[in-house]
This record gives structure tokens, C-alpha cells and sequence, in this order.
């Protein structure tokens, strides 16, 4: 299963970013695993005549992952904000599974929402119990995700928040696709309400790139939010992203001011 747990500062429990046993991304046994258990289901769309790019597959769901924290049903006495105040309460835990033809279209019926990139597809769907998930999406691949990027990607923008990933590991898409969403996660927590609105205006800028070997210590030791996985599929624990840009996505805010 491509599952992630992970353990990254600057969560609503611990919003001074340090990185405490509150946290919802930290190992140590804490009162998170007593509570019920919830999962954030991804499902990429992944035809076999026309796969996605892997770089864009992984912003897409970056962003889709915003795009449902920011949602008007994910909060306040929305439909949807119990679940993910669960989820968010317990561990957090996000799965990516990939879906074509039929397989899509069926997934495309449960209550959710669909984020495009410029060739790829992803639904973010509100959180479900760990051994809860509806048929449809149960019955989902996690194998398959083995893209690629036709070109090298550019620079990110100047506006960008950059999610920089560990040169030194081999994951999958898929895998790939859940430390991203953490990773911007990260960003959500550590924005205003004003920053928050300011960045889903102008599209959740954001980009995903494999951080050169040379610079990745240096990323890691700067005091920059970080994604920790616990180690349970394809790699052992340890860092797998950082984060860099907050000042980017606040600096939008200011722009926007009247």
C-alpha cells in the first residue's frame, strides 16, 4: 500500500513548528493512536495511452490536497469538516491509488473533488476510516504509478513555494505523491486565514522538484519544515522532504491588499 506516516513540525497542534509529541506527524506513541484512525484517499488518474508527467502528478496532488483543507465543506459545519478534524486529530495518513477507464469514471461518482494539472488528474476525496473505505476506491491499485517526466522540469517561479525531495531516495509516483501532499500540508499550517485565501486565489503556486545531492543537507539543517516517514513502505524512516518559500506564498498576501 502506498501509505505514508509521517512526522513534520508546524501542525495545528504544535503551530510554534518545534516539532513536539503532539504532533500528528510524530512517531513517538502519543494520544493520536488511541484516537480513531483516518486516511486521506488520493486516486490518480492514469490511463495507459496517456500517463500523466510525474513531476505535474505530484503538484497536482499537492495542490488537490489544499484544495479539500480549503474546501467549504472541509470546514466549520461543513459536510465534510468532522472527518477531516478526525483525521487531522489522529495520525495523518494519506494513500494514493491510481484508477483508468471505468475504474475513474466510478471513482468520479463518490463525493470528492477532481484538481487538474496540465496533464494530470487527481481526486482528493474527505477522510475515511483506515479500514473503512468505500468498495470503490478499496478495490483500487496502488501498483502503477511508475511515471516519468518526458522533459527535465523548469526553475520553479518566483512565486512558487518549492517541496524539495530527498535525492538520496527512490519511491514511487505514488509514494511521492503522498510526501508531497504532506509537504503542503505543512505550508496550510503555517498560513493566516488572510495568507490561506491569498494562495487559493492566485492556484496554490507550488512546485515539486528533486533537490540537487550537494544542497539537500543544507535544506535539511536550515531550520525548514520537514516531512519524516515512518518508514513503513519502500523506504526506511527518515526525512523524505523539505519545504522552502513560506515567505513566497505571504508575500501574495501583500500583493493583494487593496
Amino acid at each position: 500500500m502506498i501509505s505514508t506516516e509521517s512526522t513534520c513540525p508546524g501542525s495545528p497542534s504544535d503551530p510554534s513548528g518545534t516539532g513536539g509529541s503532539s504532533s500528528p506527524f510524530h512517531h513517538e506513541e502519543t494520544g493520536r493512536d488511541a484516537a480513531p484512525q483516518f486516511v486521506l484517499p488520493l486516486v490518480a488518474r492514469i490511463e495507459k495511452a496517456s500517463p500523466p508527467a510525474r513531476t505535474d502528478a505530484l503538484e497536482t496532488a499537492a495542490r488537490a490536497v489544499l484544495v479539500l483543507l480549503s474546501d467549504e465543506r472541509a470546514v466549520g459545519d461543513g459536510e465534510w469538516a468532522e472527518a477531516v478534524r478526525d483525521w487531522q486529530d489522529a495520525r495523518i495518513r494519506k494513500v494514493v491509488r491510481r484508477a483508468r477507464g471505468a475504474e475513474w469514471r466510478r471513482a468520479e461518482a463518490l463525493p470528492g473533488i477532481t484538481v487538474h494539472g496540465e496533464s494530470a488528474e487527481v481526486r482528493v476525496f474527505p477522510p475515511v476510516p483506515l479500514d473503512g473505505w468505500p468498495k470503490e476506491l478499496a478495490r483500487l491499485q496502488v501498483s502503477g504509478t511508475e511515471l516519468a517526466d518526458p522533459q527535465r522540469p523548469a526553475a520553479p517561479g518566483s512565486q512558487e513555494a518549492v517541496l524539495w525531495l530527498n535525492p538520496d531516495l527512490e519511491m514511487s509516483a505514488g509514494k511521492e505523491m503522498a510526501q508531497a501532499g504532506h509537504g503542503a500540508q505543512l505550508l496550510w499550517w503555517e498560513l493566516g486565514a488572510a495568507e490561506r485565501a491569498a494562495w487559493r486565489a492566485a492556484g496554490f503556486p507550488l512546485a515539486v522538484r528533486s533537490a540537487e545531492p550537494g544542497a539537500w543537507e543544507a535544506l535539511t539543517r536550515s531550520g525548514l519544515p520537514v516531512v519524516r516517514d515512518a518508514g513503513f513502505t519502500e523506504i526506511a524512516p527518515g526525512v523524505t522532504l523539505a519545504v522552502e518559500g513560506i515567505d513566497r506564498i505571504r508575500s501574495l498576501s501583500r500583493l493583494q491588499r487593496p
